[in-house]
C-alpha cells in the first residue's frame, strides 16, 4: 500500500498550519488506496542544519537527523502544508528539507498552502527545492486564502471547492508515487 507523509511545515505558535493539516488528513483517510500520516515537524526536534557531511552522501551523524531520515524514508510520497513568509516557506520546514536527500528521491510531492496570497510563492519556492531532491511535483495544489479560506485570518474555514482541489491533489501525489515505485525499488 502506497504511504503518503502530511508534512506540517510550521511551527509558529498559534499557527494556522495546524488546522489545515487535520483538514488535509481528515480528507485524505476517507480513501482507501492509501496510507495518510500526518508529520508534525513539532515532534522533530531538528536544530539548524548540523551535520559535517552534506546530505547527499547519506552519511548522517546526529540522533535526529537519523530518526527524521527514518521517518522520511518511509514514505512513497508527500502533501506538504506549508505558510506564506516573506513570498518563501517557513525556515523551520526549509531546514527539515535541507537535513536529507535521498530519503526524498523519487518520491511524489503535492502542496497545499496558505497566506496572503494563497501560498502561491511559497510553493513556487518548494517546487524548485523538489527538483534539486529528485521529487516529482504535480500540478494540482490547494491555496488556501487568508482573506477568504480563514475567519478573522485565523479560524479555518476552506471554501467548499477546497475540497475538489485537495482531492485532486491527492489524486496526482498518489498516481506518481505509484509510477514512481519502481524506481525507488531499484535505488
Amino acid at each position: 500500500m502506497i504511504k503518503i507523509g502530511i508534512i506540517l511545515g510550521s511551527t509558529r505558535p498559534g499557527r494556522n498550519g495546524e488546522a489545515v493539516a487535520h483538514w488535509v488528513r481528515d480528507i485524505a483517510a476517507q480513501r482507501t488506496e492509501a496510507e495518510f500520516e500526518l508529520v508534525d515537524l513539532l515532534d522533530y526536534k531538528l536544530p539548524h542544519l548540523d551535520e559535517m557531511l552534506p546530505p547527499s552522501l547519506g552519511q548522517y551523524a546526529q540522533p535526529h537527523t537519523q530518526e527524521w531520515a527514518r521517518k522520511i524514508d518511509s514514505f512513497d510520497g508527500f502533501i506538504i502544508v506549508t505558510p506564506e513568509y516573506n513570498h518563501s516557506t517557513s525556515g523551520v520546514l526549509k531546514n527539515a528539507i535541507d537535513f536529507l536527500y535521498a530519503e526524498w528521491n523519487n518520491k511524489a510531492v503535492g502542496f497545499v498552502s496558505y497566506g496572503s496570497l494563497g501560498g502561491a510563492r511559497a510553493v513556487e519556492h518548494l517546487r524548485l527545492v523538489a527538483a534539486e531532491l529528485q521529487m516529482a511535483d504535480v500540478r494540482a495544489q490547494v491555496a488556501l486564502s487568508l482573506f477568504h479560506d480563514f475567519e478573522n485570518f485565523s479560524e479555518f474555514k476552506p471554501g467548499a471547492f477546497q475540497e475538489e482541489a485537495l482531492n485532486t491533489t491527492l489524486d496526482q501525489v498518489l498516481a506518481w508515487s505509484a509510477a514512481l515505485a519502481p524506481l525507488r525499488a531499484a535505488a
